[in-house]
């Protein structure tokens, strides 16, 4: 993201991604639902589009497809 000039915006995301992932790398189910994770990421998103002077909803669908082809 740095490369990109999007470092900035991302400086909290690994506050907010802290124990969602275990040592291991594979979502941490117990800890986090998988739907309120895709939600806070799409989140996310929107604010980076803003910020980026975008339109919030480039980032819509993102939850649709992820539940939709990650969601056991």
């Amino acid at each position: 993201m740095g490369h990109l000039g999007l470092g900035g915006h991302f400086g909290g995301l690994a506050a907010r991604l802290n124990g969602v992932f275990g040592a291991d790398g594979v979502f941490a189910h117990d800890r986090l639902r998988f739907i309120d994770f895709v939600d806070d990421v799409e989140e996310l998103l929107e604010e980076v589009a803003w910020q980026e002077g975008g339109d919030k909803k480039a980032a819509d669908g993102f939850e649709e497809y992820m539940l939709r082809h990650y969601s056991g």
